[in-house]
């Protein structure tokens, strides 16, 4: 198999290092030799995500905040990347609280624009989000065509991308944003009132609980395995195309599922492990305020521009998925 670009010997910051992706990130990054700077507030992330990680002299945790300046210098100084992960996710959050939202995903965002540009850091690769699509319904989803946006979570991302745009424009800088599709895997938090569907499901199935699927679980999402992110973090990266700098790559595998397929192939990978698991009914409840209801990406611009090829399918994907959350129940 044709092996991609690998970020390596390098110092790297990962902003909201102690979430689920950026753990995932910081596990990759040490595992190629790299210094990683983990910079997290903890108000999303967890200290067991990178529990492991502390003893590691490659390893250096920063407690500290995006919204402050000073924080996001301490973080960059004397690093060769940033990969921004950090932010407040989840579209029902920011409806509930617009204001922290964009406090820290804009002004959070500015300020490690900011910091990045004045530590003169060579590249920033950064998270964007699948939701600056909004009420566009194009499908698949091109990177040029988006609609308007359908929360304040939305809002704030494209802001992100517009930001990156003028840096890149007006000092030169070395700015990949990277479209985030409902990415899943391990170390995902399924407890608090914002967790994603998967793991949420997973561990109500695993305690003999009923999913509820917003909606009549027709909504479809282009599903993408942790390890297909982590794959477009090192290419953006590391790449060499002018092309590819100053632009934005859907993230994801170019497929999709509907709510209902998910919550029965959760059924059947779990039912492996517990039979009993395969009984239990789903149930529906009310669509959820700000949601797409379909999500499908191309990726051609991936591939031309970075050498994109995912590894995992959404089925094999979520097959090590639930192996991990079955693992760590045990």
């Amino acid at each position: 198999m044709k092996t991609h670009p690998i970020i390596s010997n390098k110092r790297v910051l990962v902003t909201g290092g102690a979430g689920f992706i950026g753990s995932n990130l910081c596990e990759d990054l040490l595992k190629h030799g790299n210094y990683v700077v983990c910079l997290d507030n903890f108000s999303t992330g967890h200290r067991h995500n990178i529990s492991d990680f502390l003893e590691n002299p490659s390893f250096s945790l920063i407690e500290g905040d995006i919204r402050n300046l000073d924080d996001c210098r301490k973080a960059v100084d004397g690093v060769d990347l940033v990969l921004h992960q950090a932010a407040l996710g989840s579209v029902p959050r920011s409806i509930n609280d617009p204001v922290t939202t964009n406090e820290v995903n804009i002004g959070g965002f500015l300020n490690m624009l900011m910091a990045v540009r004045d530590a003169g850091v060579k590249r920033m690769v950064y998270a964007a989000s699948s939701s600056t699509y909004g009420d566009s319904e194009t499908l698949p989803k091109v990177e040029e065509i988006i609609g308007k946006p359908l929360s304040p979570y939305a809002v704030t991302k494209y802001v992100n991308e517009l930001y990156a745009h003028v840096f890149f424009i007006t000092w030169g800088m070395e700015l990949i944003g990277l479209r985030y599709f409902n990415v899943f895997g391990p170390r995902q938090d399924p407890a608090g009132a914002y967790a994603a569907a998967i793991p949420k499901f997973v561990i109500q199935l695993m305690k003999h609980e009923s999913p509820v699927i917003n909606g009549d679980g027709t909504n479809s999402r282009d599903f993408t395995y942790i390890a297909n992110v982590i794959q477009m973090n090192h290419l953006a990266a590391m790449t060499v195309s002018s092309e590819a700098i100053g632009e934005v790559f859907n993230t994801a595998v170019s497929d999709r599922n509907n709510l209902n397929q998910l919550a029965n192939l959760l059924k059947k990978f779990l039912s492996e492990y517990d039979p009993a698991i395969a009984e239990i009914p789903i149930l529906h409840g009310p669509e959820r305020k700000g949601d797409i209801p379909h999500s499908h990406a191309s990726i051609e611009k991936a591939k031309r521009l970075l050498g994109y090829n995912p590894t995992h399918t959404f089925d094999a994907g979520l097959c090590e998925t639930v192996k991990w959350y079955v693992e760590r129940k045990a």
